[in-house]
């Protein structure tokens, strides 16, 4: 039996004087680690992602720039970065197929924010100023470190892949979700209620989401992350 193939969303940047299609190589071996295929789909346009999905067992979004606060009809905080028009097109059309296709797809960082936008839902733009508190969520100097707790509700997809109900994660982002599209469940927050994990409520579509970094964390002795690429990759299997 051959190992399914998911397509990895990624950016474009300009490196050395060059546009490169670029992602976090993490990405890559935690599908590998999982049994996976992994294949990188840069920004495409939406007319090209049917040949996309036929061929591949699932979807994984990937981390990045902020969403476009257009795209879901909200003024430009003075804290958001560049956003990506062709990859927000992209992934937001991808969303939007593989709900319709009902393909398994696993969101991560700006994936579950690019994913809560496509069903219909809102972005914090920036935690320190919208949703002060004591926890730092924008830590990208530690992101192979733990550094706060993660609470995820007891009967959720989430807590059963993670195999447990409380975990620390690590955190690089300014942006959460803030009002949950219809048919999320929001399975997983942060003590000061930062949403960091949310699923499709129903069963016609297998859909996880979480904030944190999971594939930057896969090395240390917890199994909680590797639960997360493990129950993609057994949904997959099926």
């Amino acid at each position: 039996m051959s190992a399914p193939l998911v397509a990895l969303t990624a950016t474009t940047k300009e490196i050395g004087g060059m546009m490169r299609v670029r992602l976090n190589e993490a990405y890559v071996d935690a599908a590998r680690a999982a049994g996976l295929i992994p294949i990188v789909v840069p920004p495409l346009r939406p007319n090209e992602l049917e040949d996309v999905v036929s061929v591949v067992a699932g979807i994984m979004l990937t981390g990045g720039e902020d969403v476009d606060p257009a795209r879901y009809g909200a003024r430009r905080h003075p804290s958001v970065e560049h956003s990506h028009a062709a990859r927000d097109e992209c992934e937001l059309a991808l969303i939007r197929l593989a709900r319709e296709k009902r393909l398994p797809t696993l969101a991560i960082c700006r994936g579950i924010q690019v994913m809560n936008v496509a069903l219909g839902g809102t972005l914090i733009q920036d935690i320190p100023s919208e949703r002060p508190s004591d926890i730092d969520h924008d830590q990208s100097a530690n992101r192979t470190m733990r550094v706060h707790d993660v609470t995820l509700e007891a009967d959720s997809r989430l807590a059963a892949a993670l195999g447990a109900s409380k975990v620390a994660v690590n955190s690089s982002h300014h942006q959460a979700i803030d009002r949950a599209a219809d048919g999320l469940r929001v399975s997983a927050c942060a003590p000061d209620g930062i949403i960091e994990g949310v699923e499709w409520e129903g069963d016609d579509w297998w859909m996880l989401g979480v904030q944190w970094h999971p594939e930057e964390l896969l090395r240390d002795g917890k199994p909680w992350d590797r639960g997360v690429f493990r129950a993609f990759a057994e949904r997959l299997a099926r």
